[in-house]
C-alpha cells in the first residue's frame, strides 16, 4: 500500500512538474515574441500583392504587418498597434527598400523614434499622406484614427522598436538578379549583362547606391561567365540635365555592348515592375536589348531575407 501511494505521489509530482515546465516554456515564448512591420513603398494593386505576400511568408514564424508609403506616418503607426495589441514584446521594422541610402529610410528612423532630428524631407512626405489611400497612403487595411494626427511626430509605442537595414549589397540579391539573366541568358560568355535600378536625386547618395550595386556587380561577376557586368542609375526623380545625362549614359553602355558583338541582357533591380520598367524602354528606344520579365519579386529569397534580418542584431 505504501508502494502504491508512493508511486502515486511521484506520477502527481511529475505531471505537476510538466505542467509548470511548459507554462515557463510558455512564458519565456510570450517574453521573447517578436511583432514584424514590412515597410516598403507601396504602389499599384498588383506591387502590393508582391508585398503582402511576402508578409504572409513571413506571417508563418512572425507576427507581422504592413505599413507601406513613403515614411506615413499614418500607416506605421497602425501596424505598431495592431502588433502590440497581438502581445508582442518588441517590434522589428523591416525596409524592403533597394538601398538604405534615402531619406525615405531617414524619416522612417526619425518617426520609429531612433534618430533624433528629423529629415527636411520628412515635411514633403507628410503632405502625401491624405488618409484616403492615395500615393504614400497606400495600405489597403490602414485603420483611419479617431484622433487627428501629426504625420511628422514619432509614433506612440509600448514597447522596443528596432529598424534594420535595406537590401542593399544583400548577396540575396546578387543571387536573384543572376537567375533573372538566366532567364532571358543564351550564350553568357558573349553576353554583357546591364543592372539598373532607381536611383535617388542627390550626387552623394547616388554614389553611396553605386558603390552597393559596384559589390553586387562582384558578387554575380563571381558567380557567373557573362563577358561583363555593367550598372547604372536612371534617377527618374531628379531634374533635368541629371535624367537626360543618365540616359545617354545608359544608351553609351548598351551601344558599346552591341559595338562587341555582345547580346544585351537589362536587369532592373527594382522590387517589382510597376511603371518603371516602361522608362527603361523609352530611354533605349531603337536600340538591340532583352529586357527580363520580372523584378526582385516575387521570389523565396526576399522572404528569407526578411527572415534573416529579423534574427539578426544589427
Amino acid at each position: 500500500m505504501y508502494i502504491k501511494t508512493l508511486i502515486l505521489s511521484l506520477l502527481l509530482s511529475t505531471a505537476a512538474f510538466g505542467q509548470h515546465d511548459h507554462h515557463a516554456a510558455t512564458t519565456r515564448s510570450a517574453e521573447s515574441k517578436i511583432g514584424v512591420i514590412l515597410l516598403a513603398h507601396g504602389g499599384k494593386a498588383n506591387w502590393n500583392d508582391e508585398v503582402n505576400s511576402v508578409a504572409v511568408a513571413v506571417g508563418k514564424e512572425f507576427p507581422v504587418e504592413v505599413a507601406l508609403g513613403m515614411a506615413t506616418k499614418r500607416n506605421i503607426q497602425n501596424a505598431v498597434n495592431k502588433l502590440e495589441a497581438r502581445g508582442v514584446k518588441a517590434i522589428v521594422a523591416v525596409p524592403l527598400f533597394i538601398s538604405s541610402n534615402s531619406s525615405v529610410i531617414t524619416s522612417t528612423e526619425f518617426l520609429l523614434g531612433l534618430r533624433k532630428e528629423a529629415p527636411a524631407d520628412l515635411a514633403i512626405f507628410a503632405k502625401m499622406d491624405h488618409g484616403d489611400g492615395s500615393h504614400a497612403s497606400h495600405d489597403a487595411h490602414a485603420e483611419v484614427s479617431a484622433k487627428p494626427i501629426d504625420p511628422t511626430t514619432p509614433v506612440e509605442h509600448r514597447v522596443p522598436i528596432s529598424m534594420r537595414k535595406a537590401l542593399d549589397s544583400d548577396p540575396a540579391v546578387a543571387n536573384i538578379l543572376l537567375s533573372r539573366a538566366a532567364s532571358i541568358s543564351k550564350d553568357p560568355t558573349s553576353e554583357v549583362v546591364v543592372v539598373v535600378a532607381h536611383g535617388p536625386v542627390s550626387d552623394a547618395t547616388n554614389r553611396l547606391w553605386l558603390d552597393d550595386m559596384s559589390k553586387l556587380a562582384g558578387l554575380m561577376k563571381a558567380k557567373s561567365t557573362y563577358r561583363r557586368i555593367d550598372y547604372l542609375t536612371v534617377r527618374d526623380d531628379a531634374p533635368e540635365p541629371i535624367r537626360s545625362q543618365a540616359t545617354a549614359e545608359f544608351r553609351s553602355i548598351v551601344e558599346k555592348a552591341r559595338a562587341e558583338n555582345a547580346r544585351v541582357l537589362i536587369v532592373p533591380l527594382l522590387l517589382s515592375f510597376g511603371g518603371i520598367e516602361e522608362g527603361i524602354k523609352k530611354r533605349l528606344e531603337g536600340l538591340d536589348y532583352t529586357l527580363t520579365s520580372q523584378a526582385l519579386l516575387p521570389d523565396a529569397r526576399i522572404s528569407e531575407w526578411v527572415l534573416r534580418s529579423v534574427r539578426s542584431s544589427n
